[in-house]
């Protein structure tokens, strides 16, 4: 059992947890919690840290996992996890691994490409939002915030591991989509369109920019027209979580 913080393996999984470049040099990251677990792919899973007591009490469930795991003191194991009231089970997984080409030649594409966005939570929810609203697969610009960041991951809600993404230099991938006939629209308040008002039954891809500055002019430039959301009362925008999932599900409507 490990018991001290000292142990090699727990300095291992502290700079996992904080360090993106640790994460991206070894092709991992971290996911705790026992439903984030068992969603993994089970050849994804590379080691399997739990506490004595969650053991004994979830034995049956991870065995399906045919993973031996390190068993930690509850004390070593709380440092070791990044959440406030730890479950009692982490796990090292592989990284995904996709190409552009299988995300922008899929029949009738619904893409994401998100620029620059910042925020774990907004990145997380849209993840999550995507896979219910049938999205085919999400583009992010290098510069997004780290999508195995431990809060991104929780906030995907295993949506990570089941919707393909790219991550990378969006001024190759968006003209690589125009060539696959996949039609770019923007998301702007001023001289756009209603988003209700596009029809999106063919090849689609929208365009979310940063959370404060929106859409970057060399990615803006791309588009084939912007869309809106029409706003009642004094409000002048809408989170970019919200109004991805308004304009994914308006999508998935006009197509069903």
């Amino acid at each position: 059992m490990i018991t001290s913080t000292a142990n090699p393996q727990v300095k291992e999984i502290l700079q996992l947890q904080n360090k993106g470049r640790a994460r991206n040099q070894a092709g991992v990251f971290i996911v705790e919690g026992l439903r984030m677990i068992l969603e993994a792919p089970p050849q994804a899973i590379r080691k399997l840290y739990v506490t004595v007591d969650f053991w004994e009490k979830n034995k049956a469930k991870l065995e399906v996992l045919d993973k031996e795991p390190e068993l930690v003191s509850n004390t070593v194991f709380a440092r070791m996890s990044d959440t406030k009231n730890p479950q009692g089970v982490l796990g090292v997984t592989r990284q995904m691994n996709y190409s552009p080409e299988q995300l922008i030649k899929k029949e009738n594409a619904h893409l994401l490409v998100m620029d620059n966005l910042q925020d774990p939570g907004n990145v997380g929810t849209i993840f999550r939002t995507a896979e219910a609203a049938g999205v085919d697969g999400i583009f992010l610009s290098e510069d997004c915030v780290d999508i195995y960041n431990p809060k991104t991951v929780r906030g995907t809600m295993g949506a990570i591991y089941r919707l393909p993404f790219v991550i990378g230099r969006l001024e190759e991938y968006i003209p690589a989509m125009k060539a696959q006939g996949i039609q770019i629209y923007g998301t702007q308040l001023e001289k756009a369109d209603n988003y209700d008002t596009i029809d999106y039954k063919k090849n689609t891809a929208f365009l979310l920019g940063n959370e404060g500055k929106g859409l970057r002019a060399e990615i803006a430039i791309h588009a084939k027209a912007f869309v809106k959301i029409p706003m009642a009362g004094q409000g002048e925008s809408l989170n970019v979580a919200i109004a991805a999932a308004i304009l994914m599900y308006e999508v998935r409507r006009q197509r069903q």
